[in-house]
């Protein structure tokens, strides 16, 4: 049971592992979770892009695609393991990060703990859900030190 962290045509190679690992851990532990296996990938827009086109059949860029193997709980009581595989394309994060007057780093870990959270179950197609997850990006990043 591990996170682990790859690149695929791109050369952007994540500082900080452990810490991040760490700091997911706790995430996903406030939510209710453990971690399985979970693989971060990091790739450039057209990795990316045909990733969504073959699997999702969607044409357009996005910063984050998450497959979700999570086994959720059956049970009351019982914890939810998460896994899955998390592309990530970083021409976009480095996009939204000037977009959003961020800095490159803290919109990357807010990508990063976005797919955690949708591998913990969060939604955020409605506005409402939309609003929540961006409360727990926030919530969460305020927990991280490096």
């Amino acid at each position: 049971m591990a996170i682990r962290y790859y690149n695929d045509d791109c050369k952007y190679v994540l500082k900080n592992k452990r810490i991040c690992s760490n700091w997911l851990n706790e995430c996903a532990n406030s939510e209710g979770f453990k971690i399985g296996d979970i693989s971060y990938i990091f790739c450039s827009s057209e990795k990316h892009i045909e990733i969504n086109r073959q699997y999702l059949g969607h044409d357009y860029y996005t910063d984050i695609i998450t497959f979700d193997e999570t086994a959720y709980p059956t049970k009351e009581g019982e914890i939810g393991v998460v896994n899955g595989d998390l592309f990530i394309d970083v021409d976009t994060v480095k996009l939204n990060a000037k977009e959003f007057d961020s800095n490159f780093t803290t919109e990357l870990h807010r990508v990063i703990v976005h797919g955690l959270m949708h591998l913990c179950g969060q939604k955020d197609k409605s506005p409402e859900e939309a609003t929540e997850m961006r409360t727990k990006e926030n919530k969460y990043l305020a927990t991280l030190s490096e």
